[in-house]
């Protein structure tokens, strides 16, 4: 499990570089599963159904 500031810290340069940039060298944000790899190691929470994941990358890129 990861630290909700670890979280926090990486979600927001997943956010900063979508904004600034429109993603980073992982690829396209909406298609990214970092954020979701983070969820799952800081809440122990897999995020499977489509609608779920889009629901989920709406929040973080929003």
């Amino acid at each position: 499990m990861i630290s909700k500031e670890t979280f926090d810290t990486e979600i927001s340069m997943c956010q900063k570089m979508y904004k600034e940039k429109g993603g980073c060298a992982w690829g396209r944000c909406r298609s990214c599963g970092a954020p979701l790899l983070l969820q799952k190691l800081h809440k122990a929470e897999v995020i499977e159904s489509r609608e779920a994941v889009e629901k989920f990358r709406t929040k973080i890129f929003e």
